[in-house]
């Protein structure tokens, strides 16, 4: 499983636990920029937090998201999560089982033209499935481990959280379908020609018989 980008410090802060007593302090569960995972009582610097990128290609990612619990929505919008996936691909299934079992709202993109290819290339430099992009953070392939901590790292919530009746935007192709170019009806037959003078040939006035 190859990963690519990298993890801003300021999505992998996440409290673990906080304790009933009044004077007991939060743990921070910290991931650098270096992607080594810490434990702190003391909430990141600014320096450390990093930049926040989104992604390049996402929608959103679903219908009816006014319903959806202002945390959750919150982080949506600060780490969208977008899946690239295609119709042959078993992992990508396995990916797709993942997010909707853990409630996390996602756009899904598809990958089934030479075009699409090329846009997936051009998006992420990859170019297999399944490809899973939380804010600015890609992984490539399937793997349950660490897209779950990603997911955690982020700040989505371990169980779902959705309304009852909440369904995720329909999977749309990564390239736009190319609109077939028309063909030139053909020409309707002239059903009235008009004759052809036959040459008259060599006269007194045209001795060559040239015909204008």
């Amino acid at each position: 499983m190859k990963r690519t980008g990298t993890l801003p410090a300021a999505i992998a802060i996440a409290v673990l636990g906080l304790c009933a007593s009044a004077g007991a302090q939060p743990v921070y569960r910290v991931i650098g920029a270096d992607g080594k995972l810490t434990f702190s009582d003391k909430p990141p610097t600014a320096q450390s937090a990093g930049k926040v990128s989104g992604s390049a290609g996402s929608t959103s990612p679903g219908t009816g998201d006014a319903g959806l619990p202002f945390e959750l929505k919150q982080v949506m919008s600060r780490f969208p999560v977008t899946l690239y996936t295609s119709p042959d691909c078993a992992p990508c299934g396995d990916a797709r089982a993942l997010l909707s079992a853990r409630g996390i709202p996602f756009s899904e993109r598809t990958v089934k033209t030479a075009e699409d290819a090329a846009a997936l290339q051009r998006i992420s430099g990859e170019s297999s499935l399944p490809l899973l992009v939380v804010g600015g953070q890609r992984l490539t392939g399937f793997s349950q481990a660490d897209w779950t901590q990603t997911l955690d790292a982020a700040g989505y919530p371990p169980n779902s959280v959705l309304p009852a009746g909440y369904k995720n935007g329909k999977a749309t192709p990564l390239a736009p379908a190319k609109k077939p170019i028309p063909t030139p009806a053909p020409s309707a037959p002239d059903n009235n020609p008009q004759p052809v003078e036959p040459n008259a040939g060599p006269s007194p006035s045209n001795p060559a018989g040239i015909q204008f």
